[in-house]
């Protein structure tokens, strides 16, 4: 039988045993296999990990764990850069672009606020949410950390809480989102970006007072919504300021 030592650092011990958090434990296993493999029966998606080291060395996911190693393992650099050393994830995607799982609808209200081009549908089973993911390039955002163990997922995240604004701020910040917040920019219901229109073209279509009251007006391209900088609008401001209040800022 053949034994290695695991520490895994910061927020990765979120998916750990209280038993096995922020201390160095021993890992049992029969046969050599993948630090990819191995980490991820220990409970950590492959998505969240940023740099491994075997015996102090730097190590991408195909490293073959062999008896007495020691490995350590990182999250997600933000504040610093670890360029020159090798990264086990992919380069960050040049557009941050999502796919939600189906748990996640006012969360994908939220980042379609915020102007994020997210894809979601209350439908979409396992094994079309890592495809989408994979051949659009999207961060798969989900509580199931089983999900983002399928091997074709190179960038996701997985969620730490089921309130919809807490999972906004940790997105934000997961993914440095801050200069990218464009808000009121897309569709709320199905995700397209709006377009303007004449007022005399939907005027038909607008309420007493808003027809009176505003001039500026935007629509769906794809499911023909009006929109409009009403209470609505003022709400969503309120919203993001009290939210995201750095990020807000801009």
């Amino acid at each position: 039988m053949n034994q290695a030592q695991f520490r895994f650092y910061a927020e990765l011990n979120d998916f750990l045993p209280k038993e096995r958090r922020q201390r160095s434990f021993i890992h049992t296993f029969l046969l050599s296999g993948s630090v990819k493999d191995m980490i991820e029966s220990l409970g950590v998606p492959h998505t969240e990990v940023d740099l491994i080291l075997a015996n102090g060395r730097s190590v991408d996911f195909s490293y073959a764990v062999q008896n007495g190693d020691r490995i350590s393992v990182y999250p997600v650099f933000e504040a610093i850069d670890i360029a020159p050393v090798l990264r086990v994830r992919p380069e960050p995607l040049r557009e941050p672009r999502f796919v939600l799982d189906v748990h996640l609808g006012q969360l994908a209200v939220y980042l379609r606020m915020l102007g994020f081009d997210t894809l979601y549908r209350n439908d979409y089973r396992d094994e079309e949410l890592a495809r989408i993911s994979n051949e659009e390039a999207r961060i798969l955002l989900t509580r199931d950390r089983g999900l983002l163990k399928r091997s074709i997922v190179t960038h996701g995240y997985c969620l730490r809480t089921t309130q919809p604004r807490q999972q906004l701020i940790d997105v934000i910040r997961r993914f440095d989102l801050r200069r990218a917040i464009a808000p009121f920019r897309r569709c709320l219901h199905c995700n397209a970006v709006l377009e303007p229109v004449d007022k005399a073209a939907i005027e038909d279509r607008l309420p007493p007072k808003t027809r009176h009251y505003y001039d500026e007006f935007w629509r769906c391209p794809q499911c023909d919504r009006i929109y409009w900088q009403g209470s609505h609008f003022e709400r969503m401001q309120q919203f993001i300021a009290e939210v995201l209040p750095d990020e807000a800022k801009g």
